[in-house]
């Protein structure tokens, strides 16, 4: 085992499935030379060439749509998305095209792709550069969301969606990228689907994705200096979503707060609340709470938008008052 950052970690993963499968490229702005502006790509077009590591003009529809087609024609291609706002400009390739055409053609094409972007507020990149829109293709039939909580997990996470003959997204939170975790030399994949139980509990459950996995683990070493043992779950994938574990997780706890990034309206809070109140809604002593982004644009101000994602302190409070029997609406 080694320590080693998230960015080394995927970069890694790309490496490791380019030279396994010569089909296997990666396209997108600043790819190459650049090694894109957060340097997570340095170093693959010394190994690949450019033929495999493709700058792109600044034309996201378009090399989306190339993609698509070198998919669907046996290639197995790498977009790498700068930013995850930009995903609006690829809504029609991702949406419409690559999660539909193993559906419309009757199952005799598929589209084995990945995109690779990022997510995340509180790194001054202000309105366009600062969302999580992971709930936006979580909701389209035909894609697999997956949201690395660390370097391991996002290595483990990238090669299993390689592989996968279904179109994935990858969302990395982009202050994650210089944090280090240990990973193992060995090869290994992370199966689609399967939550990690990453602290164990039996006062209140504490799911959450990407980064907020790491503001859960915060907030349950708080409470547990107060007497309360929080359980805190990470999906890995949304879609799938490990329904399993978390509900079996809900009924030991009686109890349970939902924290992503993304707005907490008609967002990941809400899906997975929802199924935990349909599913085990006999066995819960409180409400399930949501906590995610507030419903505002992402602020520019750093006093502003350090207030608009969820807090360990945050997440703690909420935790408090469930426990203790008061009724709350996270805010």
């Amino acid at each position: 085992m080694r320590n080693i950052t998230l960015s080394q970690a995927v970069n890694e993963a790309l490496a490791e499935e380019m030279r396994r499968d010569p089909t296997t490229f990666i396209i997108g702005e600043d790819v190459a030379e650049a090694g894109t502006p957060f340097k997570v790509l340095s170093g693959l077009v010394e190994e690949f060439g450019t033929d495999r590591v493709i700058d792109t003009p600044i034309a996201e529809p378009g090399f989306m749509g190339m993609a698509v087609g070198a998919a669907m024609t046996g290639a197995r291609p790498i977009v790498d998305l700068m930013f995850g706002d930009f995903i609006f400009l690829i809504m029609d390739q991702l949406c419409n095209q690559a999660a539909k055409i193993h559906y419309m053609s009757g199952g005799k094409l598929n589209v084995p792709l990945v995109v690779r972007t990022n997510m995340g507020a509180t790194r001054r990149s202000a309105a366009q550069h600062s969302q999580s829109l992971q709930a936006l293709v979580a909701h389209i039939p035909g894609l697999k969301v997956a949201m690395p909580s660390s370097a391991y997990e996002a290595k483990g996470l990238m090669k299993t969606a390689i592989r996968d003959n279904n179109p994935v997204v990858i969302f990395e939170d982009k202050l994650m990228y210089q944090d280090k975790a240990p990973v193992q030399e060995e090869e290994y994949l992370i199966p689609f689907g399967e939550a990690n139980v990453k602290r164990e509990g039996k006062d209140i459950s504490l799911i959450a994705t990407s980064s907020m996995v790491q503001v859960a683990e915060k907030a349950a070493e708080i409470l547990s200096k107060e007497g309360i043992e929080a359980e805190v779950i990470d999906p890995r994938t949304i879609v799938p979503l490990d329904e399993k574990t978390l509900i079996e997780s809900v009924k030991k706890t009686s109890r349970a707060i939902v924290i992503d990034e993304g707005h907490q309206s008609y967002g990941v809070t809400s899906e997975i609340a929802s199924r935990l109140n349909e599913k085990a809604f006999y066995h819960l002593d409180a409400p399930v709470l949501r906590m995610g982004a507030m419903d505002v644009p992402v602020p520019f101000s750093p006093a502003l938008e350090d207030i608009t994602v969820p807090t360990p302190e945050g997440v703690a409070e909420n935790a408090r008052k469930l426990c203790s029997g008061e009724l709350i609406h996270a805010a």
